[in-house]
Order: structure tokens, then C-alpha cells, then sequence
């Protein structure tokens, strides 16, 4: 009897013990898959940085666009610098400067903001004397510029002449492409009211009576007038929401920014998130644009730290253009 119920007890045991082993396995697993609200938050924020972190580390870009017409003989390779607002490129601006060398422009063309209203000149000015004597070089007004007051204005045009730059402000010049000649016409930004005012500070345009878009539109149709019909013409001009405006004056390309490619990107399902004077999700945020038989092309722009909001999916763009004629 004695060894019976010694052999019972120690099957009771054992019984206790396994059920005991698979109670702790469950409580184990159990715990294992329970998460803390503060664990889930944290492992969610890693994984938007992991996921968000390449859209905003992105380096200079360089696009390139050809542009083809039967009035171009020969060819011209065209640098487009738009909207650098004195942001910094490396010591001395040279990783700008280098990636304008890899490309052996004809031309470099300042489409607008490439001085600050309210940062130094001084990274603009290093560019230009990266630039001087090297390439031919031409200037239109952006809104910052204008935004300045008289004095800043001045002192930024002045800067402009000591490295050989050529301002355009309703009118044009010839560029040589070759065996030909293509005409660059250049517009000030309609802000140029502001310094154009007798006030050094920034006027109201109804106070002053001022239609800033009418009257460049104006200045556009009347240097226009001169344009023939046979020469094809570029026009350099730092709004590309004045689309139609340069469409009904007859321009044949288009060369603007301003929109900072819409700030923010996201790439094949939005081109840029707000510009301004065109708002959200503007139709001119950076790229090429066709209107009956005009092209417009919007660089996305070099601004930097001068911008309220950083740069997502939408890096800083240096712009070339390839003119050549139609057998080339």
C-alpha cells in the first residue's frame, strides 16, 4: 500500500508540474506580444525617421533639358541659376562652381532672387567671382531683390557690375549659337515698384496706386513688339505664374523659378506642395511647361537655408538647356 500511494503521489506531482511549466509558457508568450503604448510610440517615430530621412538629404542636382527649332543654327549650351538667395554651396561656393564647370556652358543666367533681402551678400558674391571672366553672364530682378530697400537694392546691382554681369530689365541682347543668333530678352520682377518707389522701405501698392502684374505685363507687351517672328526668343524672368502673360507676348522659351518646387515633394504623386503666389499644390512648381507654341521651364531653384520650411523630395537643381536646330 505504502508503495501505491507513494507512486500516486508523485503522478500528482508530475501532473502539477506540467500544467504549472505550460502556465508560465503561455504567461510568457503572452507577455512577449504586449507592447507598452510608449514602446509603440517610440518604434512608430523611428520608423517615419528611417522612412522620411533620404527626402531631406539630398545634394545638388543637375537637369538638363534640349530644346529644338528650325530658326536655331548651331547650338547653345545655357546655365540656369535661379533663387540661390545667398545660400552656401560648400567653401568659397565651390560645389556650385565645380557643377557648372562639368558642364561647359556658353551662357550662365541669373533667373531672379540671387541675393537675399535680408541675408549678406557675401556667398552671392563669392559665386560671382567664381564666375568672372569665364562665362558670359545675365541678370533679371527676383522679388527679394526688390524687396530690399533702396540702399541693399544698390549695393546688390553695383555687385553685379564689378563682376561683369549684365542686368536685363525690359530689354534683350543676342546670344551667338554658332553660325546664328538667338535673342535674350530679360523682365523685371513686377516688385521692382517697391525700389522703383521714392520711399526706401516697401510701399502699399494701394496707397501708391501700384498694379505690380498689369504693369509688367504691360512692359512685356511693349518690349515685345520688337521681337521678330523669325529669331527665336527666351525670355528670363523669375515668375512662372505670369504663364500667359509671356505666352501672349510671343516669347518661343521661357525661363523663370521663384516656386522652389513647391517646397515639399512627393514623388508621382505630387510635383510640390505650395509655391509662392501660386499657392497649394501650384501648377508651375519646376519642370517643363507647353502652351500652344511656347515652352516654359521652371528650375526648382538652389534656396537653402534662407527657406522657412527645409527641402523634402525636392533637391536644390542647377538647370541646363541645349538650344540646337532642328537637324542637329
Amino acid at each position: 500500500m505504502d508503495l501505491e500511494n507513494m507512486a500516486k503521489r508523485e503522478e500528482i506531482k508530475t501532473i502539477k508540474e506540467e500544467n504549472s511549466e505550460q502556465e508560465n509558457g503561455k504567461k510568457g508568450k503572452h507577455n512577449g506580444k504586449k507592447l507598452s503604448g510608449r514602446a509603440k510610440f517610440w518604434i512608430i517615430i523611428l520608423l517615419l525617421f528611417v522612412i522620411t530621412l533620404p527626402g531631406f538629404l539630398l545634394g545638388l542636382t543637375v537637369r538638363t533639358y534640349e530644346i529644338k527649332d528650325e530658326r536655331i543654327r548651331g547650338s547653345l549650351r545655357i546655365a540656369l541659376v535661379t533663387d540661390l538667395h545667398s545660400c552656401k554651396y560648400g567653401e568659397g561656393q565651390k560645389k556650385l562652381l565645380s557643377a557648372i564647370e562639368k558642364q561647359h556652358p556658353d551662357v550662365i543666367l541669373l533667373g531672379g532672387d540671387f541675393f537675399d533681402d535680408k541675408l549678406s551678400d557675401v556667398r552671392a558674391e563669392e559665386f560671382l567671382a567664381g564666375i568672372s571672366g569665364k562665362y558670359p553672364c545675365y541678370y533679371v530682378t527676383g522679388n527679394h531683390e526688390c524687396w530690399a530697400n533702396k540702399e541693399k537694392f544698390g549695393t546688390q546691382m553695383n555687385i553685379l557690375k564689378k563682376y561683369g554681369v549684365i542686368r536685363l530689365a525690359g530689354d534683350s541682347v543676342l546670344l551667338q549659337t554658332g553660325s546664328g543668333t538667338v535673342r535674350l530678352c530679360g523682365a523685371d520682377d513686377p516688385d521692382i515698384l517697391f525700389v522703383r518707389s521714392v520711399d526706401t522701405e516697401r510701399v502699399n501698392y494701394e496707397a501708391e496706386g501700384f498694379k505690380p502684374f498689369q504693369d509688367a505685363a504691360t512692359e512685356l507687351a511693349e518690349f515685345a513688339k520688337e521681337i521678330s517672328d523669325d529669331e527665336f526668343t527666351i525670355l528670363l524672368s523669375h515668375r512662372p505664374e505670369m504663364i500667359d502673360a509671356y505666352e501672349k507676348a510671343g516669347f518661343d522659351l521661357v525661363l523663370a523659378g521663384h516656386a522652389h518646387g513647391g517646397q515639399i515633394r512627393i514623388p508621382w504623386l505630387v510635383n510640390g506642395l505650395y509655391a509662392p503666389n501660386q499657392g497649394l499644390f501650384p501648377k508651375y512648381a519646376g519642370g517643363r511647361y507647353e502652351k500652344n507654341d511656347m515652352t516654359m521651364i521652371v528650375s526648382r531653384g538652389l534656396a537653402k537655408e534662407s527657406t522657412k520650411f527645409p527641402r523634402f523630395c525636392n533637391p536644390p537643381e542647377l538647370v541646363i538647356i541645349d538650344l540646337a536646330g532642328e537637324d542637329n
